[in-house]
């Protein structure tokens, strides 16, 4: 993730947030300070309700899951974890100050691969692969909802893969909401790719997010993404690094 100033880093939900590190692979826990910004952000009506929850496995999103979304089981999508910084995990700004290999990174406005880590484009395929078994998921329910409705639920021995799913925990209520409580550099990778722009455009700090509309087409096929924007410019803040819905 592109280096910032310390003093633009408002919220730091993470004790390497608040030291200004690379936190990517490390599953470090939310901080009691972070823990603290974001329950008193959720008594401010400053989230959406979701009625369908996604999130990333580490545990900086499921404690965040479980704080902007109490009492809703997240369905987890793996390959939503954070990148891999390689060499740089761990350290900040200033203690790579002056190695070589962090200033060509510098140099190359962050689309270098990380030593011993990820490269950008290896990055954003994850993730897509990630988007698309949330569509997966999505599609499933979708249908389980419309055979309930015309009175076709299966409801003999034989079950889907859906209705197997422990990590599935949501009705057979109509979908008008969904939440996927992920990393900032998810954020960048999917909105980057789907919507257009450069990939740090869409930087998000940390209890930050994005909204926006998917719209599948009737006939079938990929859904179009629409009207993203941060959730600040509604009156919103979200997420442990940013929540796309």
């Amino acid at each position: 993730m592109r280096n910032r100033p310390e003093n633009q880093i408002e919220i730091r939900l993470t004790l390497s947030n608040k030291e200004g590190r690379y936190l990517g692979k490390t599953d470090e826990a939310l901080s009691p300070e972070g823990i603290g910004m974001l329950k008193k952000a959720v008594t401010g009506g400053n989230y959406p309700t979701a009625d369908l929850l996604f999130s990333g496995p580490m545990k900086r999103c499921l404690e965040t899951a479980q704080i902007l979304y109490p009492g809703q089981t997240p369905i987890f999508v793996p390959e939503w974890t954070e990148m891999d910084f390689g060499a740089f995990e761990g350290h900040n700004y200033q203690e790579l100050s002056g190695d070589p290999a962090y200033q060509r990174w510098i140099d190359s406005g962050g689309t270098l691969p990380f030593p011993e880590g990820e490269s950008r484009e290896e990055f954003i395929r994850r993730n897509v692969a990630g988007y698309e078994k949330m569509l997966y998921y999505m599609k499933m329910i979708l249908e389980r909802s419309a055979a309930s409705e015309q009175g076709d639920y299966n409801t003999g021995s034989e079950k889907t893969e859906l209705e197997r799913s422990d990590e599935i925990g949501a009705q057979d209520a109509g979908i008008q909401s969904v939440s996927a409580v992920v990393h900032g550099g998810t954020i960048m990778a999917l909105l980057s790719h789907f919507t257009g722009g450069e990939y740090f455009d869409y930087q998000a700090k940390c209890g930050q997010g994005y909204s926006g509309i998917l719209v599948f087409p009737m006939g079938g096929g990929a859904p179009e993404c629409k009207d993203f924007h941060p959730l600040s410019k509604s009156g919103l803040s979200e997420f442990t690094e940013g929540e796309t819905y």
